[in-house]
């Protein structure tokens, strides 16, 4: 939980399990850390490292803080990742996340 102040760079995640079923490529970690909630909607920070995973999406919208990837929609659009990178999800969209180098991501998501 934040008060006033933190760098985002500097903030300790939880590990966060991964469904086996959902590691398509190597053996990548989540990680993630809740940093309290604005105005009805959840801000949290979100890691993963290199490797290829798949996931069903939530209402989000996150801002990339460092890594380098790839998230392909089942719809045949894909995006790259790079620091700098703003993203919107919809909920149920389903995704694969190809990850380069580990990924750190600020996210604003529905409450």
């Amino acid at each position: 939980m934040i008060d006033r102040c933190v760098n985002l760079h500097e903030v300790e995640l939880d590990p966060m399990p991964l469904e086996e079923d959902d590691i398509l490529v190597g053996r990548p970690a989540a990680a993630v850390k809740a940093l309290g909630d604005f105005s009805g909607t959840q801000l949290g920070l979100w890691s993963l490292s290199a490797g290829t995973v798949r996931d069903v999406e939530a209402d989000e919208v996150f801002v990339v803080l460092e890594g380098d990837a790839t998230v392909r929609f089942e719809t045949g659009e894909s995006i790259e990742l790079t620091p700098g990178t703003l993203v919107r999800l919809h909920t149920g969209e389903r995704t694969e996340w190809e990850i380069r180098s580990p990924l750190r991501k600020l996210y604003v998501a529905a409450g």
